[in-house]
């Protein structure tokens, strides 16, 4: 399992009974988590003295009970700072875990040499393309939401990272892989975090099970003679890390190189385990 060990600003204090308690900065929030299906005495006293707690409805989706929390807060991580802020799902606007991502290609982009072109798909709020920018790294930024757009731009003017050469596109996914491929745009390194569900910006329908093998196939057409690294991160239950090797590697063979997929982990500090969080599948040169 690859775990998000360097965190300063976050932790998973305890988890219990379908919940975790975490700590973003000064703050501590308890949110579902369906990893979470033991239940163990809630002793920590952070259960009782939390500043946001998502309930989990019987009927689907769930609300926020708030106790002394700021509508935006920030965490920090290295060099990079995120703004949070609750928003009508579960989530802040971070997957924390995602750092053990972040550092193994941020390390590769350093060592490259050479200048880097990265194409980040499903980029959410920009935490890897903030970790990619940091590391030197060219960046086009693309998700189908312009509202987190937007919030990654903040983040990388909180960074420092305003001036930095990324490309901030409002964008179907594989409707701009697609156009990218006839402009003859190619990338040394591609990242992708697509969802279980969506639509895009006109409403088209991604499903993941249809739709992942189909653009790791089009990416895998859009990269360089001599390609650095390839990621992909799934949240999907079915999607697990040999599928994600499988697929990755019916695609890429040609390519030589090393793929490897894991569980990605968050470890919890109340009692050493860790908590898992999804699977990764990389490919390196």
């Amino acid at each position: 399992m690859w775990i998000a060990k360097n965190w300063k600003d976050y932790e998973v204090i305890d988890c219990s009974a379908g919940e975790k308690l975490e700590r973003w900065g000064d703050y501590l929030l308890v949110r579902p988590d369906p990893q979470v299906i033991w239940d163990t005495p809630k002793k920590h006293p952070g259960w009782h003295k939390r500043n946001g707690h998502y309930h989990r409805s019987k009927k689907g989706g769930g609300e926020w009970e708030f106790f002394d929390l700021p509508k935006q807060w920030q965490i920090h991580y290295g060099s990079l700072t995120f703004n949070l802020k609750p928003f009508s799902s579960k989530h802040t606007g971070l997957f924390p875990e995602q750092a053990a991502n972040w550092d193994w290609f941020h390390e590769k982009l350093k060592k490259a040499g050479r200048p880097i072109k990265v194409l980040n798909l499903f980029a959410y709020t920009g935490g890897a393309t903030l970790s990619a920018a940091a590391a030197g790294a060219s960046v086009t930024h693309v998700d189908a939401s312009k509202g987190m757009v937007t919030w990654a731009k903040e983040n990388a003017i909180s960074s420092g990272l305003g001036d930095a050469p990324i490309r901030w596109i409002v964008d179907d996914c594989v409707k701009f892989v697609e156009r990218e491929l006839r402009r003859g745009s190619r990338y040394d390194a591609i990242i992708m975090d697509p969802p279980s569900y969506g639509r895009g910006p006109k409403g088209e329908i991604w499903k993941i099970e249809d739709a992942i093998h189909p653009l790791v196939r089009l990416c895998a057409q859009l990269l360089s003679r001599n390609p650095l690294f390839f990621l992909i991160n799934s949240y999907t239950t079915g999607l697990q890390p040999a599928v994600l090797a499988y697929m990755m590697g019916l695609e890429l063979d040609s390519l030589g190189g090393h793929i490897d997929a894991q569980e990605i982990g968050l470890p919890v500090s109340g009692n050493g385990l860790v908590l898992p969080c999804g699977a990764s599948g990389r490919w390196e040169a």
